[in-house]
C-alpha cells in the first residue's frame, strides 16, 4: 500500500462557457514523493520476530529524522500462512507498505518483489530478526556516502563484533559456505551472507530485477550483478547476534550451494571454458603419435627420457605403495642406489598420481601428465594475460599458445615434464602481483610461499627461471615507473619473506637430503654446446610444420629435446614492431627487455658473432657458477622468452582489433599470422616400441635373481641406452639394476655425472657395445669381472640382440669361461656355481 501525495492549494480556475460545474475533470494527484530511504524486509511466517523489529526501525527513524529525512518501511511476505501481512496491515501507517507473492517461493523471491516497489534514494536490505541492530546503519551510511554504490554489514572483517553466537556447525558451514563464494563468485568479500546491506536506490532495483535465484543466493547473485558493472562495494564492520528461530534448515546449505554454482557458471564467458577446451585439443594433437597407445609407442626424439620418466613414476608409486622413502632407491644404480630427489622425479605429480601408476602403469601416467600438463599451463597463461593485460579473448588465446607451445616447450614436450608442466608459474607470477598491491599481505605470502613449495616438488630449475624472469621485468618496469615500485617494494618484500618462511620448513628436509644425502653431488657437467647460438634464436626448430628444417636444428642445438631457442625471424621482427609502436606502455617494455636480457644470458659464457670470428665474453659468465646457476642449462634460460613475446603478442592483438581503420587492422593481423604459422608444431614423431623380451616379460627372470642380487644387462644400462629401464617396468620393478640412467655421483669429490660411477667391467662392455670389436681378454681382466660382477651382487647377465650382440656375447665368454644359455629370446649367463648346467653355445638359425 502506498500513502498518496495532499493536495496543493491552487487558484480557481475560471468557468468554461456552456460547461455545467459538476462536469469539471477533478485534479488529478501527483505521483508520490520518493521518500530519503526505504527498508525492506523479506518474511515468511515472521508475525512473532516482526513486530520488535517494526517497533525499533519506527522509533529510531524518526527519533531523527533530520538525520534520515522521510522514509517508508516495505515488508515484502513470502507466503506467510501465520498472520505476517495481516499485522503490517494493522498498524495503520502510511509508511509501513507490504508486497505479497504468490505461495513460498524462497527470500530471494521477496527480497525481488520488496525491492522493486520500494521508492526510496536509498535502500536497506535487513533480515526479519534484525540480527543486526538498526543503529549499526550509520555506518553503512557513512561508507555510502565516500562513493561506494552499496555498503554490507559485515561479520568477517576487523571491527565487527559477534554477541550471541550460532550453533559450531551452523558457524563452520556458514564460513565453508563464504570461503567458497570467494573463491568462485565474489572475490574480496568475505562475509555475503550478513542480513544488513545499503545500497543506492536506483543500483538496487536494477540489480534485483536482474537477478534469477529465489532462494539465499540472490546477495551473492547482486553483489556479483554491482561488482560486474564496475560499481565498488564497500564492506563494513558491524554488530551481530544470532536471533532463535532462524528459518535456515540443512537442506537449504545445498540450495545455497546449488545457487552459487549456477551465478559462476553464468559469469564465465563462453570464450573462457572454450580456450582450455582448444588448449586440450592442441595438446592431445601434439602427442596423438602416442596418446592413444602409451604403452607401445615410443618417442624416438625423446632419446631415452621417455623410459627414465616412466621409470621415475613407477618407482615413487612403489615406495609409496610399500611406505618406503619417496627420497631414494636402489633399484637402479645398485648397490649404491639414487638420490630420487637430486634427480627431478615430479614428487608433486608422481606421489598423488600413485595409485593411477599402479592401477594403469608408468607409461599411461607420463602421456596424461605430458598432454594435460601442457594443456593446463597454456589455460593458466590465458587466465593471468586476462586478469592483467588484455580484455580480447582472442588475443588471450594467442598468446597463451605461444607461451605454452612455443619451439622450445614443444622441444621438451618429448619427455620432459618438469619443463612441461608449469601451470604454477603463471600463478605464483598471479601472487608476486597481488602482493604488490598491498592489499593481503599476509594471507597472500602465505599462499605464495605454499605455490612455491609445490613447484619445488614439480621442479626446481623452472622454479629458478620463473625467479630470473620475475627479476629481469620488475627491474625494468621499476626503473620506467618509479613512483609503482615505490609504492610496491615494501609490501612485496614483507610477502616475500612471509612466503620464505612458510615454504622453507616444507622443503628444507627434501633439500638438504638432495644436496647432502646418499648419492648426492656437488656440480654436473653439462655438454659444452649447451648455449643458444644467436642464430638458434632466429632459426626455425626441427618440429616446426611449416618451416622446420632438422639439419640446421640440429646443427645450432645439442639435441632434440634441448632446442631451447628456433622462435624464428619473422616473431622476432613482430616482437620489435610491437616495442617500438606500444613503446610507451610501461609492460610492453619491461617485457621486451625481459624477452631480450632472457636471449642474451642463453648464450652462454661466451658466443661468435655470426659470419665472423669474434668471439665475446657472454654474460652467463657471472652467473654461471654461483649457487643453484652451475647445475642449469644455459640455453634453458630462453624458454622465458615464450611468455614473455607470448604477453607482448596479446596486448599487440588486443590493440590491433580496437583499430578503427580496417586497412590497419588486417595488416597488422596478417604480420601476426605470418610470424606464428612457422611455430605451429608437427605432431611429436612416435614408433612402435621394441618388445620386452620373453625372459623378462613372462618371469623367467625370477629363476635367476635371488633376494638381495641384481640382473646385470649386457651392456648396462647408461644414458645411450636405457631399455633396461623398460624391462624392469615391465617386471613390476621385481629386479635391480646396476648402472642406470639418473644424476650421481663421481669421485672423491662427488661431482655429478649422468649414470653410474663406472666400472672397469661397464666401461669394458660399453667400449665393445660401441665398437663391436673384441677385446684381448686376460686374466686380470677376468678378476676384474669377477670384483664388478660381485659388487652389483649379480645374479645373472642378460644379452638381448641388439647391434654388435656377437662380440658383446663373447666378449663375455671370454671375461667368465663359459658358454651363455639361450632362454626366452636372451643370451643368460647363471652366476650361481653348481646351481644350473652349464650349456654349450648355441648356434641360432
Amino acid at each position: 500500500m502506498s500513502h498518496e501525495r495532499e493536495p496543493t492549494n491552487t487558484p480557481a480556475r475560471p468557468e468554461e462557457p456552456g460547461l455545467p460545474e459538476s462536469l469539471d475533470p477533478p485534479e488529478e494527484p501527483g505521483p508520490p514523493e520518493a521518500p530519503d530511504l526505504s527498508v525492506v524486509i523479506p518474511a515468511y511466517n515472521e508475525r512473532h520476530r516482526l513486530t520488535p523489529t517494526l517497533d525499533a526501525l519506527t522509533d529510531y527513524l524518526s527519533a531523527d529524522e533530520p538525520r534520515w529525512g522521510s522514509w517508508e518501511i516495505v515488508v515484502a511476505d513470502d507466503g506467510s500462512t501465520d498472520g505476517t501481512g495481516d499485522l503490517v496491515t494493522a498498524r495503520r501507517d502510511p509508511r509501513l507498505r507490504l508486497v505479497t507473492g504468490e505461495g513460498n517461493r524462497g527470500k530471494g523471491h521477496a527480497l525481488r518483489l520488496g525491492v522493486a516497489v520500494s521508492r526510496g534514494r536509498r535502500v536497506l536490505v535487513t533480515d526479519a530478526d534484525l540480527a543486526t541492530p538498526i543503529e549499526e546503519l550509520e555506518r553503512l551510511d557513512k561508507a555510502l556516502g565516500e562513493g561506494d554504490c552499496a555498503a554490507i554489514g559485515s561479520r568477517s572483517v576487523p571491527g565487527a563484533t559477534i554477541g550471541a553466537r550460532q550453533h559450531r556447525v551452523r558457524e563452520l558451514l556458514g564460513r565453508a559456505g563464504n570461503a567458497l563464494i570467494r573463491r568462485t563468485a565474489l572475490p574480496g568479500i568475505h562475509d555475503t551472507q550478513c542480513g544488513f546491506k545499503l545500497y543506492e536506490g536506483d543500483r538496487a532495483r536494477e540489480a534485483y530485477a536482474a537477478s534469477r535465484v529465489n532462494g539465499w543466493g540472490i546477495d551473492v547473485e547482486v553483489l556479483r550483478h554491482l561488482r560486474d558493472a564496475g560499481l565498488s562495494i564497500a564492506e563494513v564492520p558491524v554488530r551481530w547476534s544470532h536471533r532463535p528461530g532462524s528459518k535456515v534448515g540443512p537442506l537449504d546449505y545445498v540450495r545455497v550451494l546449488t545457487e552459487i554454482t549456477r551465478i559462476a557458471a553464468r559469469s564465465v564467458r563462453p570464450a573462457d571454458v572454450f580456450a582450455p577446451f582448444l588448449f586440450l585439443l592442441m595438446s592431445v594433437a601434439l602427442y596423438s603419435g602416442r596418446f592413444f597407445d602409451p604403452a607401445g609407442r615410443y618417442l624416438p626424439d625423446s632419446l631415452r627420457d621417455q623410459n627414465q620418466w616412466e621409470w621415475f613414476f613407477a618407482v615413487t608409486a612403489d615406495n609409496v605403495a610399500h611406505f618406503r622413502n619417496p627420497l631414494f632407491t636402489d633399484l637402479q644404480g645398485f648397490p649404491d642406489g639414487v638420490n630420487l630427489m637430486a634427480n627431478t622425479v615430479m614428487l608433486g605429480m608422481s606421489v598423488p598420481l600413485a595409485p593411477l601408476t599402479l592401477a594403469a602403469g608408468p607409461a599411461v601416467t607420463l602421456s596424461l601428465v605430458m598432454t594435460l600438463g601442457l594443456a593446463a599451463t597454456a589455460a593458466a597463461w590465458y587466465w593471468l594475460i586476462v586478469k592483467y593485460l588484455v580484455r580480447s579473448r582472442v588475443a588471450a588465446f594467442l598468446g597463451a599458445a605461444l607461451a605454452a607451445f612455443a619451439p622450445p616447450m614443444v622441444s621438451h614436450a618429448h619427455a620432459h615434464p618438469n619443463f612441461v608442466v608449469l601451470f604454477m608459474v603463471p600463478l605464483i607470477i598471479d601472487r608476486a602481483l597481488r602482493l604488490c598491491a598491498g592489499t593481503r599481505v599476509v594471507r597472500d605470502g602465505v599462499v605464495l610461499g605454499l605455490m612455491a613449495a609445490y613447484q619445488v616438488f614439480l621442479g626446481e630449475e623452472p622454479l629458478l627461471l620463473t625467479a630470473l624472469g620475475m627479476l629481469l621485468f620488475a627491474a625494468a618496469y621499476a626503473v620506467l615507473r618509479r613512483d609503482a615500485a615505490r609504492a610496491a617494494w615494501r609490501p612485496l618484500l614483507r610477502g616475500v619473506l612471509i612466503g620464505a618462511a612458510v615454504c622453507l620448513p616444507l622443503i628444507v628436509y627434501p633439500l638438504v637430503w638432495q644436496f647432502a644425502g646418499p648419492q648426492s653431488y656437488t656440480d654436473i657437467e653439462h655438454n659444452p654446446r649447451s648455449f643458444n647460438s644467436p642464430l638458434a634464436l632466429l632459426s626455425f626448430a626441427e618440429r616446426s610444420w611449416l618451416a622446420g628444417d632438422a639439419d640446421t636444428a640440429k646443427a645450432l642445438a645439442f639435441n632434440t629435446t634441448e632446442q631451447n631457442a628456433f622462435y624464428g625471424w619473422p616473431l622476432a621482427l613482430l616482437a620489435l614492431a610491437i616495442v617500438v609502436l606500444l613503446r610507451k606502455r610501461a609492460p610492453v617494455t619491461a617485457l621486451a627487455f625481459t624477452a631480450v636480457a632472457a636471449a642474451f644470458l642463453s648464450l652462454g659464457r661466451e658466443f661468435r658473432i655470426p659470419l665472423t670470428g669474434v668471439v665475446l665474453s657472454g654474460p652467463w659468465e657471472l652467473l654461471a657458477d654461483k649457487p643453484l646457476f652451475e647445475a642449469v642449462i644455459e640455453s634453458r634460460v630462453a624458454m622465458i622468452c615464450a611468455p614473455a613475446l607470448g604477453m607482448l603478442l596479446a596486448v599487440a592483438v588486443d590493440r590491433l582489433l580496437a583499430v578503427r581503420p580496417p586497412v590497419t587492422r588486417y595488416a597488422g593481423l596478417l604480420a601476426v599470422a605470418v610470424a606464428l604459422l612457422p611455430l605451429i608444431p608437427a605432431p611429436l614423431r612416435a614408433v612402435d616400441r621394441a618388445e620386452v623380451p620373453p625372459f623378462i616379460a613372462e618371469g623367467t627372470w625370477t629363476s635367476y635373481v635371488r633376494e638381495g642380487e641384481s640382473l646385470v644387462p649386457v651392456p648396462l644400462p647408461d644414458p645411450s641406452d636405457a631399455d633396461a629401464l623398460h624391462w624392469q617396468t615391465e617386471a613390476g620393478l621385481g629386479f635391480r639394476l646396476p648402472g642406470g640412467y639418473f644424476n650421481g655421483p663421481y669421485g672423491d669429490e662427488r661431482v655429478g655425472i649422468y649414470g653410474a660411477e663406472p666400472r672397469f667391467t661397464s666401461n669394458l662392455l660399453r667400449e665393445v657395445r660401441n665398437t663391436g670389436e673384441i677385446p684381448p681378454v686376460n686374466d686380470s681382466w677376468r678378476e676384474q669381472a669377477r670384483v664388478d660382477l660381485a659388487y652389483w651382487k649379480a645374479g645373472v647377465l642378460v644379452l638381448a640382440p641388439q647391434p654388435h650382440d656377437s662380440a658383446l656375447r663373447t666378449t663375455v665368454e671370454k671375461l667368465l669361461g663359459e658358454s651363455g644359455k639361450w632362454v626366452g629370446g636372451v643370451w643368460v649367463w647363471d652366476l650361481h656355481e653348481g646351481t644350473r648346467p652349464r650349456a654349450a653355445p648355441i648356434t641360432l638359425p
